[in-house]
Order: C-alpha cells, then sequence, then structure tokens
C-alpha cells in the first residue's frame, strides 16, 4: 500500500465522524491496537523533543524499508502515532521524505488539537522524517 492510499484509508475512516470526541475516541482506539513496544526502547535517544507527554519512537531499517515502532503515556498522543506509524512505516527513506501527509488537515487534527498536541505532532513528523533522511544518506554513503 503507497502512503497515499494508507492516508485515504484514514480519511475514509474519519469522514463519517461528525462529532470530535467519536474522532477522539477512534484515536484513542487505534492508540490501544498500537504494538507495543519493547522497554528496551524506552531510552533518552528514542523520546521525542517537543512533545508534552512522553512518546517513544523506534526506527528499525531493513531492506531498503524504515519500519516505526512507537509508545506514548498519553492515550490521545499514542493515536496520533500510530496514525504516523500506519502511513509512513514498511516506506523507503525517499518514499518518507517526498510524502505531503495531507491526511492530518483532511481529517481535521491540526485544528482539534491543542496548541501543545499539534507542537507534538509536528516534532513527531519531523523526527520520523530526520530517520528518512539519516537512513537515505546511509543509503548513498554505501553505494
Amino acid at each position: 500500500m503507497t502512503i497515499n492510499e494508507a492516508q485515504d484509508e484514514i480519511v475514509e475512516e474519519f469522514k463519517d465522524l461528525d462529532d470530535w470526541m467519536d474522532k477522539y475516541q477512534l484515536l484513542i482506539d487505534m492508540g490501544s491496537d498500537l504494538q507495543p513496544l519493547d522497554e528496551k526502547y524506552k531510552t533518552e535517544n528514542n523520546l521525542i523533543d517537543g512533545c508534552q507527554s512522553r512518546v517513544w519512537l523506534q526506527a528499525d531499517y531493513n531492506d531498503g524499508k524504515l519500519t516505526f515502532t512507537a509508545d506514548s503515556d498519553a492515550l490521545i498522543v499514542k493515536g496520533i502515532i500510530a496514525l504516523l506509524i500506519q502511513v509512513v512505516s514498511g516506506h523507503t527513506p525517499k518514499e518518507i521524505l517526498d510524502a505531503d501527509l495531507y491526511f492530518i488537515d483532511r481529517i481535521g487534527l491540526k485544528e482539534h488539537l491543542s496548541p501543545t498536541r499539534s507542537n507534538g505532532l509536528l516534532a513527531m513528523v519531523k523526527q520520523m522524517r530526520m530517520y528518512a533522511l539519516a537512513y537515505e544518506a546511509k543509503e548513498e554513503a554505501d553505494c
């Protein structure tokens, strides 16, 4: 599945929910479905700067693709990172760097988050892109 197909799927899931309480509940449910992050990855190095809640993000690189796993101590934030993982995990660094993450605006996420959560969302996206940038540079150096 492409990044845009994953985004379209999320937009479709959220579009039938008119009430933001229902959307928050969907986010919480998605966070609950997130695979637990191995305790060995809950380190200072994996904490995302810029998040009010604690969010750990682990990136693994295999066969030219990045796979992300994450956890958070806040339910809604855990749902947000689950959405991001659903969209970008399993793709090449170039695909991640080239992606326009339009689903964030289309589901109205940014406008319904507090300023601190909105900043946290941007920090999560930035960290995922930084991993992609680092692995893309490593790929080029290995060639």
